[in-house]
């Protein structure tokens, strides 16, 4: 399966590895690559381990994020139920503030505690949080237009329809070509 999208808003990207197609995080080597792309533009670490108890929390969070989303979305109230559970990947992995050296002088930065597990859920439940309570980022949501797609971006350009031209858009206009070829409308079909 090819790599979900990558890009948007960190909660956004999760959401995006349940595409309609299938799971992109079937198993915790697909969750070490996600979690790798992830770090790669500095919105998460990757824990030394990814396995069954990681890969667990992060659809877990998914789960209550694509509830939330979706309600929230759509105008109507989050469920009590959902935000309780996503505050709770958050308490089960406080924020500490630490002190590092650095090359010019002491850094302070802030880092969650906790088990590996523990630490990536409340991290993904963070974004999430942001997402919800940052409106404009939320009301610029939208939905792939290509029907068997299912993920969902927030667009640059006012006129994207598509997460990605180079896929979905691609075969919305390959297909769009080929219909007009069929029903006579092109220059074969004269």
């Amino acid at each position: 399966m090819a790599d979900p999208l990558i890009g948007e808003p960190l909660a956004l990207d999760l959401l995006n590895t349940r595409p309609r197609d299938g799971d992109r995080l079937a198993d915790p080597a697909a969750l070490r690559r996600w979690l790798e792309l992830q770090d790669a533009r500095g919105l998460l670490e990757v824990p030394a381990v990814t396995g069954p108890a990681e890969l667990a929390a992060v659809r877990e969070v998914r789960e209550l994020a694509a509830v939330a989303v979706g309600r929230a979305r759509r105008g109507e109230p989050v469920p009590g139920a959902v935000l309780d559970a996503l505050n709770a990947r958050l308490l089960a992995a406080p924020l500490v503030g630490e002190l590092r050296p650095g090359p010019a002088g002491p850094v302070y930065r802030l880092r969650r505690t906790g088990p590996a597990s523990a630490r990536l859920a409340g991290e993904l439940a963070e974004a999430v949080a942001e997402l919800l309570t940052g409106g404009e980022v939320l009301a610029a949501v939208r939905d792939c237009a290509a029907e068997d797609c299912g993920l969902v971006f927030v667009p640059v350009n006012p006129r994207r329809r598509w997460c990605s031209p180079a896929t979905c858009g691609n075969r919305a206009r390959v297909a769009r070509h080929y219909r007009r070829r069929r029903d006579g409308g092109g220059p074969d079909g004269l």
